[in-house]
Formats: structure tokens, sequence, C-alpha cells
């Protein structure tokens, strides 16, 4: 599996998940990629910054948003600040998919890989999919991505 960081012809940049490069690749020549917030086809890789791991006994590198901490000392609260960001546009993409796609609940990988083979009309769906459904419908070459999940309320 490789990320790659996308960018749209309208600006939008966002994050998508392929089998391999080969697969982006395919997916690209056959147009069938869109941009995650605007629908538009016209997508290409934009720059990306090679990851680095880092030492590290924490599972993600998104800080909890909803910590009631102070940010670290100089921090001045720029990483919380951008964590509260992200998740505000992450509420927006889901927003946007729900409002402008179909929920196809449990048959995701289905319908989605008949909208592909052409068995049925051309449309914006979205759904649940196991991780392995959601594998093998990359692998064979069917545009999918995932949405942010809904953010549960903290007390």
């Amino acid at each position: 599996m490789i990320r790659y960081s996308l960018i749209c012809a309208d600006g939008h940049e966002f994050e998508s998940w392929f089998a391999s490069s080969a697969a982006y690749d395919t997916l690209a020549e056959q147009g069938h990629l869109s941009c995650a917030v605007c629908g538009t086809p016209r997508v290409e890789k934009s720059l990306m910054a090679p990851a680095i791991g880092r030492k590290s006994n924490r599972h993600s590198d998104v800080p909890d948003v909803s910590a009631s901490e102070p940010a670290a000392k100089g921090d001045g609260g720029e990483a919380l600040k951008a964590a509260r960001e992200l998740a505000a546009f992450m509420d927006k993409v889901r927003s946007h998919v729900e409002a402008n796609a179909e929920y196809v609940g449990d048959n995701f990988a289905d319908e989605a890989r008949a909208i592909h083979n052409k068995e049925t009309e051309m449309r914006q769906i979205y759904g649940e999919a196991t991780l392995e459904e959601a594998r093998d419908l990359i692998e064979d070459g069917v545009a999918v991505a995932p949405i942010p999940a809904k953010r549960r309320k903290s007390n």
C-alpha cells in the first residue's frame, strides 16, 4: 500500500491510498480518480515529503483534540490548533460526502465494483467495507478512498 498526497485542478489537497504506484498510474490513465472535496476528475500527485518515523510510545502523531492539558511549553498551542483545524476539515469532508453521495451501507464493495464494471449507473456512493474488501477493490483498480469517521464527543 502507498499513500499519495493529491491535488485537484481547483487546488483542493487530499490524500489517498493505493495498492501500488502502478495502481495509481492505472487509475489516473483510466480517469478513475476524483477530488475528495469537489469531485473533479482533474487530479494529480502533489509534492510529498518522505514519512520519517520517530521513536514514540504513542500510537498516533495527531494530538488528542479533546485533551484539556495546555500546549507544550514554547509551542504556543500551534499543534492543538492544527489538530482542531484538521478535525474541522475532516468533518466538512464527511458532510460533503453525505450530502452529495448515496449511502449503500454494507453493500459498498459490491456497488463500487458494479459501477466500475459499468454494470450499474455511475453515481457517487459511500458505505461500509472491510479492510480486505477495500484492498481487493484497490487491487482491481476500483477508485475508492476512506472518508473521515465521525468524531466522538468527549466529556
